[in-house]
């Protein structure tokens, strides 16, 4: 059995354990008059899932597709532009939710064209000057995570039963509010780590 193991793990590749659902999304950046600003999208109001919700263009991996393609693919789709309306800077930091996905955030920069977004995926798109995160903090949410346990729980299968001490964690939720708009959740997130790290990285 030792040389069948051997076999299958020699070569394999480390990946997640578990299923995740796989996202990509774009921090879309363009320049007018010298200011740099973040391309949002308001989700249209007729979508099922997160109607009206502020966001980053972006979507699910489809099969064999790899996360840029599909944050460059979905930017393209939900915008109304083209390949060469978009040039990729580079990679941001992903991040694991805790409620079963991953999101793959990139950085790209528009190259000047006008913007026409699919009205069946965003009800509108707005901008926000870069210096404003630079230069605000977010409303700061410390959010408990923890186990949402029905009774037919086997608890006679835990030592201690019901009254094991089960593990919970925190997730911070950050709240931007500019002009009407309120950017949270994981668009949030993703937002005050891309400026947490050019924060770090400027002042090196």
């Amino acid at each position: 059995m030792i040389d069948v193991i051997n076999n299958i793990f020699k070569e394999r590749k480390a990946g997640l354990i578990g299923d995740y659902r796989r996202n990509a999304v774009m921090i879309l950046l363009c320049e007018e008059n010298d200011e740099t600003y973040i391309i949002f999208e308001e989700r249209s109001l007729t979508l099922r899932h997160q109607p009206g919700d502020i966001c980053l263009p972006g979507g699910k991996l489809e099969e064999g597709e790899r996360p840029e393609e599909t944050a460059l693919r979905e930017t393209l789709e939900e915008l109304g532009l083209n390949k060469e309306d978009i040039v990729l800077i580079g990679e941001m930091d992903y991040f694991i939710s805790p409620y079963g996905s991953i999101i793959y955030p990139f950085i790209g920069k528009l190259n000047g064209k006008k913007l026409n977004p699919n009205p069946s995926e965003v009800h509108q798109i707005f901008k926000v000057p870069l210096s404003y995160f630079l230069e605000k903090e977010p409303v700061e949410y410390e959010m408990e995570i923890g186990p949402n346990l029905k009774e037919d729980f086997p608890y006679h299968l835990v030592n201690g039963g019901k009254n094991y001490k089960f593990s919970r964690g925190k997730l911070n939720q950050y709240f931007y509010k500019y002009d009407k708009y309120i950017i949270w959740g994981f668009t949030a997130i993703i937002i005050k780590s891309f400026i947490d790290i050019i924060k770090k990285e400027a002042i090196k």
